[in-house]
């Protein structure tokens, strides 16, 4: 996941801890619809939720749709005038897939997106490293390109009507005597929930209210794009990797007419935040200027305005050190959470595990009328979570450092035995062995 600034100004009036003590005494939870209401702002009225999610990205959107299935309705807030349209495509996995087939929205996605029958790599001259076909070592895997767009718009389409607020960016949180937790809009309005889950993305205010340190930078940035060929994209259907010195890059056909495209490449520091898109063009067409000219081709077919640069970060999540995934009544899922770089393509697929995992949950505590219990169900979520997600961001970060070595006599050793003798796909795909039941049968 790329690193991002905090997108919203997040100001906490109490201490996790006394924000504990105060929802301890809560008397009652409210059971409120997700649909749309006007806002209130100036004429004093306090909206009540239920749920209350922040952020309308994949967990988000994700989580929402989760809880609807299961009975829950739930008020989402994102910030946007509208469905984020930013980002260019992402790569889902097996376990991916398998909660979208437990929501019900897998094939209206497969229909759209190409299926991966294969991984080809190769070095910076174009040599043959190693190859695997997908279907005839592992025919369990699936793995397709996914727009990120066209992601949000299918999980949105899921929602009733108006389940999601937009320009609704969060100021102000504070519990309420009551015992709810009171929310304060940008634009003035309030509203109060029983439950608000996190799902505002890597630089989340809620994480670093609850204690969390900032994500940190692993030394390397990403340049991405999404090509576009009207008349039908050439290559086969296989993720297609480079590897050079401190720089590596990749491709892979996510539709009958796009190619999602990325080059990672060591910096010093995060650098500026460029946006200028011809200018990423440029950056990403001379660091692989001598490289497999097909790089160059499916860059130079890429449109100005799907090309992005992100620093990439994790955040490690200490046993005992880092804080809990929940305070209260008040719980994080996703890269508000776990960010964690996109080096085993696993920051979209965990969201969405997160998603179902914390929807069950929730839901069973809900509906058991028990205000103590949503607060064991998010420690649960966490603990079960936390063994998943911990040692999949290890993975991914010491996969990263290997991919962007630049010493000579490494890249070698690299090149000629780890992943030509020693890769294997079935522990190259471990990660992907996640699975979960469908929620369709379950809603209530």
């Amino acid at each position: 996941m790329a690193m991002a600034s905090a997108t919203s100004s997040l100001t906490i009036l109490r201490s996790p801890s006394a924000l504990v003590s105060t929802l301890s005494h809560a008397s009652k939870m409210l059971m409120r619809s997700g649909s749309f209401q006007p806002s209130n702002r100036g004429n004093g009225e306090v909206r009540k939720e239920e749920v209350v999610i922040v952020g309308g990205g994949i967990a988000g959107l994700a989580t929402a749709v989760s809880l609807d299935r299961l009975g829950v309705k739930s008020t989402v807030l994102e910030q946007a005038e509208s469905l984020r349209s930013g980002g260019t495509s992402l790569t889902l996995s097996k376990n991916g897939w398998s909660v979208l087939d437990a929501i019900g929205v897998a094939n209206r996605l497969r229909s759209q997106f190409s299926q991966i029958e294969g991984l080809v790599i190769r070095s910076e001259d174009g040599k043959q490293l190693r190859s695997f076909n997908l279907l005839e070592e592992d025919p369990s895997q699936e793995l397709r390109g996914v727009e990120r767009r066209i992601l949000l718009e299918t999980l949105a389409a899921e929602l009733p009507k108006g389940a999601i607020q937009f320009s609704s960016k969060l100021a102000r949180i504070e519990p309420t005597s009551e015992g709810d937790i009171s929310l304060e809009l940008a634009d003035g309005s309030k509203l109060h929930a029983t439950t608000v889950i996190g799902c505002d993305g890597i630089g989340s205010p809620i994480a670093k209210w609850m204690g969390f340190h900032e994500p940190k930078y692993v030394g390397y940035c990403a340049i991405r794009g999404l090509a576009t060929y009207s008349d039908g994209q050439p290559y086969e259907p296989r993720v297609n990797y480079f590897y050079g010195r401190g720089v590596r890059a990749a491709y892979v056909p996510v539709s009958p007419t796009k190619v999602y495209w990325f080059v990672c490449f060591n910096s010093p520091s995060p650098g500026p935040s460029t946006t200028d898109s011809s200018v990423l063009k440029k950056q990403a067409k001379e660091l692989v200027r001598n490289w497999p000219s097909e790089l160059l081709d499916i860059v130079d077919s890429t449109p100005d305005d799907t090309i992005i640069r992100n620093p990439l970060a994790d955040r490690w999540l200490w046993p005992t050190i880092s804080p809990p995934a929940s305070t209260g009544r008040i719980v994080l899922v996703g890269d508000a959470w776990h960010p964690m770089t996109p080096n085993l393509g696993q920051g979209a697929c965990c969201a969405l595990e997160d998603a179902v995992v914390l929807a069950k949950k929730l839901a069973g505590a809900i509906k058991s009328k028990d205000q103590y219990s949503v607060e064991e169900a998010f420690r649960s979520y966490g603990s079960e979570r936390w063994c998943r997600v911990f040692p999949l961001t290890v993975r991914a970060h010491l996969v990263g450092s290997i991919l962007q070595w630049e010493n000579p006599l490494v890249c070698s050793i690299r090149n000629k035995i780890i992943i030509p003798k020693l890769a294997s796909l079935k522990p190259m795909l471990e990660h992907t062995n996640f699975t979960c039941e469908s929620l369709q049968e379950e809603k209530q």
